[in-house]
């Protein structure tokens, strides 16, 4: 059987785009503010969402 196409791991995904990283830059901040502007659920990628 084939391979999925979007199979990645969890640990690259929140080390990329978890929530500590997303507020080390300015820019990140900016995506963090928006989210919570928008009323997000779920802010960035974390281990148990």
């Amino acid at each position: 059987m084939t391979k999925r196409t979007l199979e990645g791991t969890k640990k690259k995904a929140i080390r990329k785009s978890g929530f500590r990283i997303r507020m080390k830059t300015k820019n990140g901040q900016n995506v963090i503010n928006a989210r919570r502007r928008k009323n997000r659920k779920r802010l960035a990628k974390t281990s148990h969402s």
